[in-house]
């Protein structure tokens, strides 16, 4: 941000041997995002990060998921339990892994056929060890492996725990595949796995389409950790808002017993009733900033942007967070404000500068999902629970940053509606 104030919307600066191009304001990520999305489509090689397969993950989601109605229905189920252990909390808590296990769940039923209990030990170590490996990522030291991955590898620091981490995981991973493996029916695919099984066996004479069980654990380990982070810590900014600002809390309640009222569960055909509820969503993942920079991308062929040339092969990174705070484009850009997305009715308001999900062709592929998480788990709290800070302790709006923005771990109380 500071060097965008420097050097304006477009600058570039060296990585190691790499070029980097950084883009901010609305005006310029638009562009590059939408006007030139065929020229800015590829990926760089990330060494800390490997995404293969986008297209077979698209197809295959969609089968076992969307059904739209089935995701949703899982969600619903899903906040039932996740209510339920709010409940059975005595005093102050840390929301951090019953909200990382209630999204793990979602997309675990869609990868693995099956949800895992709260009180899982090995998973909740699992879920542990994801979120300290994905808030090391964003440490400096760490980010110096993408420059030098070769030097860095022989080097003590806080990669190599994030990839002690990772092994753990993967371990976790392949007793998943193993247990798919043994009691695998080729004519009945339940899950993921089961459908990426399926194309290896179509494709084994094929070595070049990247189907095999290395592909296989890097998609699960992507698949796991993206439909994890993201929701959950949404969720875990949208908490920390409402307790910082009750009296935002009280009206998204009153709208929730208004449309909804007690007697029944939240669904996705009352969004359209609950516009206030709805701007408070938003202006938690426009005020969260979770993903700052996005998710760095590459020219694939040569492209003028704001009078400058990139070459093709060029690495780019859109700077999200300048959109969302762009103050060209939000009336209080640095407060958290539901009114940026109502107009003088109360209604709804759409804004061309909300891109926490990025935009074009390689914007989040699970953008609907995380859509529907984000709505039903936050209702559902709050039509079953007022929500407040421990008599004494300081909320803080800072963050810290890992490869994601999260707040930092906070305790909170719950009082039963």
């Amino acid at each position: 941000m500071k060097l965008a104030e420097e050097y304006g919307d477009v600058f570039s600066l060296r990585w190691g041997s790499e070029k980097f191009v950084f883009i901010s304001g609305h005006k310029m990520v638009k562009e590059a995002l939408v006007t030139h999305l065929d020229n800015i489509a590829d990926r760089p090689v990330v060494p800390l990060f490997q995404k293969n397969q986008r297209k077979f993950v698209i197809t295959h989601l969609r089968h076992f998921g969307e059904g739209r109605k089935t995701l949703e229905l899982s969600i619903q189920q899903e906040s039932i339990f996740l209510c339920d252990a709010f409940k059975a909390e005595q005093g102050a808590f840390d929301p951090q892994f019953y909200l990382n296990n209630a999204v793990s769940n979602i997309i675990s039923a869609l990868v693995f056929g099956h949800r895992f209990e709260y009180h899982d030990e090995n998973f909740r170590n699992i879920l542990r060890l994801d979120a300290e490996a994905v808030l090391l990522s964003g440490s400096a030291r760490t980010q110096l492996y993408n420059a030098f991955p070769r030097l860095f590898d022989y080097l003590p620091g806080p990669h190599q725990k994030m990839f002690a981490n990772y092994k753990i995981i993967v371990k976790f991973l392949k007793e998943e595949m193993r247990k798919h493996i043994e009691d695998w029916d080729p004519s009945n695919p339940r899950d993921y796995i089961d459908s990426f099984l399926l194309e290896m066996e179509k494709r084994k004479s094929d070595p070049e389409a990247g189907f095999n069980i290395e592909t296989l654990l890097v998609a699960m380990l992507d698949l796991f950790e993206a439909g994890t982070e993201s929701s959950a810590t949404t969720l875990r900014w949208g908490l920390l808002f409402m307790m910082k600002y009750p009296e935002i809390q009280k009206k998204v309640q009153a709208e929730i017993d208004e449309v909804i009222g007690q007697s029944r569960q939240a669904s996705m055909a009352d969004k359209p009733n609950m516009p206030y509820t709805e701007a408070v969503v938003h202006e938690i993942q426009r005020m969260g900033n979770i993903v700052p920079l996005g998710f760095p991308k590459m020219t694939c062929k040569d492209t003028v942007l704001g009078g400058f040339f990139i070459p093709k092969g060029t690495s780019v990174t859109t700077n999200l967070s300048s959109v969302l705070k762009d103050k060209n484009e939000w009336e209080t850009p640095d407060m958290f404000n539901p009114g940026h997305f109502l107009n003088d009715q109360g209604q709804f308001l759409k804004k061309d500068a909300f891109l926490p999900f990025s935009a074009g062709r390689r914007a989040c592929l699970g953008e609907q999902l995380a859509r529907m998480e984000l709505f039903l788990f936050f209702t559902s709290l709050l039509q079953c629970f007022t929500i407040s800070p421990f008599p004494g302790d300081e909320l803080c709006l800072e963050g810290q940053l890992g490869f994601t923005y999260a707040p930092k771990p906070y305790r909170m109380c719950v009082i039963s509606r």
